[in-house]
């Protein structure tokens, strides 16, 4: 049995079908494939306008409503006090001969050096608790 044969033997088991309609369904996606033209293919002037719509282009940023800014963070002034209050300690602290205390983050992050050793302290502020 030939290739073309079984294709005409499948369309009609599947779609029920003549064999005079599964032929001519046949014939059909023979043109199709070979990009024949068919007469369900648009017309040149409706080719083109579909064509058109098919190409976007590049988007531009208004258009898609994306922010670029980034979002100022409100400051944390219990936090900036903790800090400040800290660094003070540290600084005023003869004991371990602390030196070079420097504020890395204003409102999170200290810096010093105790001898030959570096030590950072960071402030981490929990949420809280969700009921």
């Amino acid at each position: 049995m030939s290739k073309e044969n079984e294709q005409i033997q499948r369309i009609m088991s599947g779609l029920g079908c003549s064999e005079e309609e599964a032929r001519s369904i046949y014939e059909y996606d023979c043109e199709v494939d070979h990009n024949s033209q068919c007469e369900y293919d648009l017309s040149p002037e409706k080719a083109k306008v579909a064509q058109k719509f098919t190409h976007t282009g590049t988007r531009k940023m208004k258009e898609t409503g994306l922010r670029l800014t980034k979002r100022e963070r409100k400051p944390n002034k219990l936090k900036g006090a903790i800090i400040e209050g800290l660094c003070g300690f540290l600084s005023g602290n003869n004991e371990l001969s602390i030196e070079n205390v420097a504020v890395l983050n204003k409102e999170r992050q200290i810096s010093f050096e105790i001898g030959d050793e570096k030590f950072e302290l960071t402030l981490v502020q929990k949420r809280r608790a969700k009921n």
